[in-house]
């Protein structure tokens, strides 16, 4: 049986950090025997029922009569000496009946005959001898047992594990002994001896069987455990090693081996660090494996690569140290797994974390990252950069015209434009949809940025072939730089956005940097959004109506129902401005609703030969439940519904689809008239005019200012839309109309009706019905020909010439010109430097004067701002005391 020894515990003071296995001396696990077999033949490998030291008995048996002899001082009786010499003979020759059942496939039954011939018998004889002596030649009873018991002890030692042998050795000479005092007695001595040995042999039996058993459990369970681990390597799901104390591989799986190209033989002996390519570990600010393999401290799931040529692979290995049983260390045993496959998804999984899958620019997140890491430089003077935010102009024309794949195969070559334009001067990202963004670290001067900004526009507006259609879109960019604008990632990113506001403001394809007053302006917008909400829940806005007047017979045919917005503090503000706010925020949809709702109220109080138009914005073209909200208009304020005009712009054409036909036919089965609003400025394809079931075009005004000019061709494409609309069965009416001479052309050009403020200027709903009540005529008023606009005011203003300084009043200006009073008799052609408001002076010339009145020509137009006023004397100026301050709003409202 193995020996088991207790574990050695770490002396006071190691360090116990790391796990430790027992390392046991290996020895080979001996066979099973067979149940019993340990009664028969001990501990022999051989397994001889006879020891092969028996023969040597022989010796003391034969010098045991000298002995009693000796101690008797008289001759050995010649009976017990005979019997004695016979004994030992057997003894002797026992070393042939060794030879037989060693060399022959003896039963057991022969070998346990021949075992009594060589051990029983003798020693049966050799102790009725001894018993002779004792009771023939007078030897002293104490001697002859003392005898008999150094030879029982003499077989038990050379006997020794073999039970039966042992048994048969005593029984038999004690029986030989007890045989001469009293036959019964031996023989009953003996029958108990052989029953003795009989019960010995079945429990030994028993412990063997149990043994057995148990050695069989065990060898199961570690061929089992061999035959997993077996199953573990060859399936590639994980793999072993072990080194010996210098580090040196002393076992390896197949399968590593395989991985790297080289042979488990010529690994084996090899150091372990050659498994791997140690110079790319992975995981920074981790213990490296040379530092756990020096420190000899356990390590877990340390990922390492492998040292393999064909191809990159990663392993995850885990090891910890082995000691002996005196506690000393003998290497490492561990295991590994392929960890390959889980990188490859981690890193895919990364990528898609910081990389845009469609183009492979740098995403959102990564940028943020990027941007946050260069504003929280350690260093002040590397925390500077700039940041571009590019938006692509035209691309939902791009999607809606040629479809999504095409959209995003544009966004593709734009990412690999941007990437060569900006190279290494910065990072490229897209943000999403057509947003991208730019990040260039370090100063970098505001010329170089706009020399850049404008490389970036001009290459990303050359033409694009996308599935062989030929594609043109453009980009604006907005800029900030950090620190002067922003040292935070968040106001960065704001006031970059402003910029982009601004640029695209101004006419897109163009860069603007952001500057300090473009806070305001999105501040204005912002209230401007809050105060329009307000204004939509408590019913600030009103419906004002211009008459449409038929050429014809010049009589007013219907309105067109204009948005107006009182605004409590700003005072009317014009639709140009609050429309698109609209639009964004999504309340367009609820203004459009109350205007149906309100308009066919008001129709219903006028003359049932009336109509009134309302406008109808692309995004509540594009609501299914737009027939809904018009039939409930109509019904709610009884009117019929050809008395409701609905005018839509070409840009609901953008998204032609079968939606589109279907809402067109929805709106047709109502009954309400559809008419095509500001024709010719928008969508230039014409073939929605096939299907689209217009009943009348308006003309943009912008064909209808100066047409009667010299030279204007807006004669003749208002010649060609008549024309068609002639064609088509349609109505046409012009919008804009201010002059008489404006009046006689559309008259002369065949249009059916007119819209303009040589009629009318919108009427409120109150004032449009006392219109009505005067009858149906209308009379043209106004100028006979069209003249810059201008703009009433009252004004203190400062007059240079030929180095003096002349105080003057302008009491109307235009972009061209002004009248000014205070100076007499100006000499026309008198050249003056007129100061119209801070920072902005304006060369002008006298053309006629009198009196104290004269009127000048200014050397270059002046700029309107966004509600078409005249810029430089837009902001209010301080008040003068006694004089009155009028800004008349521009004529075209609605």
């Amino acid at each position: 049986m193995a020996v088991e020894f207790d574990p050695v515990m770490p002396k006071a003071g190691v360090s116990g950090d790391f796990s430790r296995t027992r390392r046991r001396d290996r020895i080979s696990a001996p066979a099973v025997a067979d149940a019993g077999a340990s009664f028969l033949f001990g501990g022999d490998p051989a397994n001889l029922l006879i020891s092969p030291e028996w023969p040597k008995l022989a010796i003391p048996m034969a010098l045991a009569p000298l002995f009693l002899a000796m101690v008797d001082l008289s001759l050995p009786p010649l009976l017990p000496s005979a019997i004695i010499a016979i004994a030992a003979l057997a003894v002797h020759f026992s070393t042939f009946a060794m030879k037989v059942e060693r060399d022959r496939n003896l039963e057991t039954g022969q070998r346990m005959a021949l075992m009594g011939l060589v051990v029983a018998f003798p020693m049966f004889l050799f102790g009725s001898a001894i018993g002779l002596f004792g009771a023939v030649s007078g030897v002293a009873w104490f001697h002859c047992i003392a005898v008999v018991a150094t030879m029982s002890l003499l077989a038990t030692v050379v006997q020794s594990g073999r039970l039966v042998g042992v048994l048969a050795a005593q029984v038999s000479i004690w029986s030989g002994v007890t045989c001469v005092a009293t036959h019964i007695g031996g023989y009953a001595a003996l029958a108990i001896g052989l029953c003795i040995a009989f019960a010995a042999y079945l429990r030994q039996r028993r412990i063997d069987m149990v043994v057995r058993e148990k050695a069989e459990s065990d060898q199961r369970a570690q061929t089992r455990a061999q035959e997993i681990l077996s199953d573990y390597e060859e399936t590639g799901q994980g793999w072993f090693w072990e080194t010996d104390r210098r580090g040196q591989l002393t076992y390896l799986s197949n399968r590593v081996a395989e991985v790297i190209g080289r042979r488990v033989e010529d690994l084996v002996g090899r150091p372990f660090s050659e498994l791997f390519n140690l110079a790319e570990q992975s995981g920074e600010g981790e213990r490296t494996l040379a530092f756990h393999l020096s420190a000899r401290s356990g390590f877990s799931e340390l990922a390492v690569r492998a040292a393999a040529t064909d191809e990159e692979r990663w392993w995850s290995i885990t090891g910890r140290p082995t000691y002996d049983t005196f506690n000393n260390f003998t290497g490492f045993r561990g295991s590994g797994t392929d960890l390959t496959e889980k990188r490859r998804s981690q890193e895919h999984a990364s990528r898609l974390a910081h990389f845009d899958s469609l183009t492979g620019l740098s995403n959102r997140f990564r940028m943020s990252q990027t941007l946050e890491k260069i504003l929280l430089a350690p260093q002040v003077h590397h925390r500077a950069c700039s940041v571009f935010l590019l938006d692509l102009d035209r691309f939902k024309q791009v999607n809606d015209t040629l479809g999504h794949p095409a959209g995003d195969a544009l966004l593709k070559h734009v990412a690999q434009r941007l990437e060569r334009v900006v190279g290494k001067m910065g990072r490229v990202g897209r943000l999403g949809g057509d947003e991208f963004q730019v990040i260039l670290p370090g100063k970098i001067e505001r010329e170089q940025l706009g020399h850049l900004a404008a490389r970036v526009i001009e290459s990303l507006s050359q033409p694009y072939s996308i599935d062989g259609s030929r594609v043109m879109i453009g980009a604006s960019i907005g800029i900030a730089i950090a620190p002067d604008d922003g040292v935070t990632s968040e106001a960065l990113i704001r006031n970059a956005d402003l910029a982009l506001y601004a640029a695209k403001d101004g006419g897109r394809g163009r860069h603007h940097f952001y500057a300090a007053d473009l806070h305001s302006d999105a501040e204005e917008r912002r209230k401007m959004e809050e105060d329009l909400r307000d204004a939509v829940t408590s019913g600030g806005l009103e419906l004002y109506y211009q008459p449409v007047v038929q050429t014809a017979t010049e009589k007013i045919t219907g309105f067109e129902a204009l948005l107006r917005w009182n605004h409590p503090e700003q005072g009317w503000i014009s639709p140009s401005r609050f429309i698109p706010v609209a639009e964004d925020t999504g309340l367009i949809a609820q203004i459009g609703e109350w205007a149906l709702r309100t308009a066919c109220q008001d129709l219903a109080r006028w003359p049932g030969n009336v109509r009134v138009a309302v406008n109808v914005s692309p995004l509540q073209f594009a609501n299914p439940s737009l027939p809904l909200v018009v039939t409930n208009a109509l019904a709610s304020s009884q009117v019929a519904a050809e008395r409701l005009e609905l005018e839509i712009t070409e840009s609901v054409f953008l998204n032609d689809d079968e939606g589109t036909d279907q809402m067109f036919k929805a709106l047709k089965s109502i009954g309400v008239r559809l008419a095509l609003d500001d024709f010719g400025t928008g969508y230039s394809s014409l073939g929605y005019l096939k299907t689209a079931p217009f009943d009348k075009i308006k003309i943009d005004q912008s064909f209808v200012r100066g047409a009667t000019q010299p030279g204007s061709r807006n004669g003749a494409i208002i010649a060609s839309i008549v024309s068609l609309a002639e064609a088509l069965g349609m109505e046409t009416t012009a919008e804009g109309v201010e002059t008489l001479d404006e009046l006689d052309l559309v008259r002369m050009l065949g249009c059916s009706h007119v819209q303009g403020y040589i009629y009318e200027r919108p009427l409120s709903a109150a004032n449009a019905a006392a219109r009505l009540s005067t009858g149906l005529m209308a009379i043209a008023q106004g100028p006979r020909s069209a003249r810059a606009a201008r703009q009433s005011m009252l004004r203190k203003i400062t007059v240079e010439h030929g180095g003096h300084s002349y105080t003057a009043m302008i009491r109307n200006i235009s972009q061209t010109g002004a009248l000014l009073e205070g100076l007499w008799n100006v000499p026309p052609g008198t050249i003056f430097r007129v100061e119209l408001g801070e920072n902005h002076a304006v060369t002008a010339t006298c053309r006629w004067s009198g009196d104290d009145r004269m009127g000048v020509e200014f050397s270059q137009p002046l700029r309107l701002d966004d509600a078409g006023r005249i810029a430089a004397v837009a902001a209010r100026p301080t008040s003068v005391p006694g004089t009155d301050y009028d800004m008349i709003v521009p004529r075209k409202v609605g």
